[in-house]
């Protein structure tokens, strides 16, 4: 431990590697003490301002007091008063005061401590959305522009991670793409739905307040009013204990557990196609995949975005069990709980839509790869094709049929007990049964006519539902994104 006055070694301290390692500044900034506590000094303005507004004897001397030391914060001051007092929002009331002694008898007037605590946390709830929703938006803009450039590459389908229907590479972006669409929107509610909790008092009936303007009703509607309208919300709660209700934050981390399911899934698939060797991550030039074998690529930012999205769907039980338990007018056992799950919460949305965004950024695709394994799948895809050519040659379904079968368990053979490449359709070649649809063959195995609409979806799925989406983000769409560590 370091000695009175030596500078604190940070590196003998656990830190959070959200912090860190990984979160961007502007989202650690959003949940830092600094925002913390110069966001209580101004709603200490607003409510000071409001209530001069409306009659109460507070003068611009102490308005302007308040205003020019809204940043002025003596955090050791603070610490120490915090130590003495057992009580962090005293202690800041009185850290607050010592640099506005004009002020000191109005700051705070009226007002219980979740006054700024909670109003705070749901200013800095608002901003998280502000901050993630750009970043979503960036992802899927990128994904959109990957799924638009091979909307017509046919790609091998999986069902049960098994071989399945051809689709495209574009088709396939597009399933990730509209979940996170669907991401987008629910972020967006949870955003506009947050109200503030406004002015209520100790235990949500306004008694302070009403005491304050002499039973004037229509004041305290206009302070709570006010007071909204500063922070930046239409709305406040018409209802609150002495907290607004902790199912607010059920909501707010649902959505953001929601997006971690996306993003898990997501980097789940690419992680599978980095293993078929179809579709990787981008890889740095002096990358290292593994440290005992240098061929690996090994894709540690889809499994740095699996690793965190574990964890961001995990913290929604908090706020659950959190609201469960929150007796009458409020608990004091939200509070510890709430200062971890919903700054986490936020930073990991964070740390994985930037990684995803590097992600999509430099996916590289394997075309000779994907085509290899659509030739060891497709001839046997193709057997309902054969059929009907040769029945339209003039064949008999039964007969073709029965032909089909055994040389595709032949073929089936070669791959799955000899190792071998499937040469189902050489033995349709090499069987005279065939001979009226020998030149036909290719035009029956082509890929792109095993797709469907899949390149027409695409198009119209973009065009329709996610350039719109992305239309009030334009502006922030910005430059590719560097990796965090």
């Amino acid at each position: 431990m370091a000695g009175p006055g030596e500078e604190e070694d940070v590196m003998a301290r656990y830190r959070s590697p959200l912090v860190s390692r990984y979160a961007s500044a502007e989202m650690a900034y959003n949940f830092s003490e600094r925002k913390k506590f110069g966001t209580w000094r101004r709603l200490w303005l607003y409510l000071a301002q409001a209530e001069k507004s409306l009659g109460l004897p507070i003068t611009d001397e102490q308005i302007q007091e308040m205003e020019a030391n809204l940043d002025n914060i003596d955090f050791k001051m603070a610490a120490e008063e915090e130590k003495k007092l057992r009580h962090d929002v005293m202690a800041h009331v009185h850290t607050f005061a010592h640099c506005c002694p004009k002020a000191a008898a109005i700051i705070h007037l009226g007002a219980t401590s979740c006054y700024v605590g909670d109003n705070t946390d749901l200013i800095v709830l608002r901003d998280g959305f502000n901050l993630l929703l750009p970043k979503l938006a960036r992802v899927i803009s990128r994904l959109a522009d990957f799924a638009e450039k091979y909307a017509d590459m046919p790609a091998l389908g999986f069902t049960h991670y098994q071989p399945a229907q051809l689709t495209t590479v574009g088709k396939r972006c597009c399933l990730w793409i509209q979940d996170l669409c669907m991401d987008l929107q629910n972020l967006e509610r949870a955003r506009d739905d947050l109200r503030f909790r406004g002015v209520k008092g100790t235990t949500g009936t306004q008694a302070s307040f009403l005491q304050l303007f002499e039973g004037d009703h229509s004041k305290v509607e206009e302070l709570d009013r006010l007071v909204t309208a500063k922070a930046g919300f239409k709305r406040a709660y018409m209802v609150t204990g002495q907290t607004y209700s902790r199912k607010v934050d059920i909501g707010v981390l649902s959505v953001l557990a929601s997006l971690g399911a996306s993003i898990h899934k997501i980097c789940t698939d690419i992680r599978l196609l980095a293993n078929l060797k179809e579709i990787e991550e981008p890889f740095e030039k002096d990358q290292i995949g593994s440290s005992a074998m240098p061929y690996k690529r090994n894709p540690m930012r889809s499994e740095r975005c699996c690793s965190l999205a574990r964890h961001l769907m995990t913290l929604v039980m908090d706020p659950l069990q959190t609201a469960s338990v929150q007796w009458f007018e409020r608990t004091l056992d939200d509070s510890a709980n709430r200062r971890v799950c919903l700054a986490e919460a936020f930073l990991t949305a964070d740390i994985i839509l930037s990684t995803l965004q590097n992600v999509s950024e430099g996916l590289v695709v394997y075309p000779k790869v994907i085509e290899r394994r659509i030739r060891q799948e497709l001839p046997f895809m193709a057997t309902e094709n054969i059929i009907m050519a040769m029945v339209k040659a003039g064949g008999n379904r039964q007969d073709c049929h029965e032909k089909i079968r055994v040389l595709s368990q032949q073929a089936a053979a070669v791959v799955k007990q000899e190792g071998g490449d499937n040469d189902f359709i050489a033995r349709v070649r090499a069987d005279p049964y065939f001979s009226p649809i020998h030149k036909k063959l290719e035009s029956l195995l082509d890929p792109s006519s095993f797709t469907g609409r899949a390149p027409q979806q695409v198009a119209k799925f973009l065009k329709e539902e996610v350039r719109p989406a992305l239309i009030p983000y334009q502006s922030k769409m910005g430059g590719k994104i560097e990796l965090a560590l």
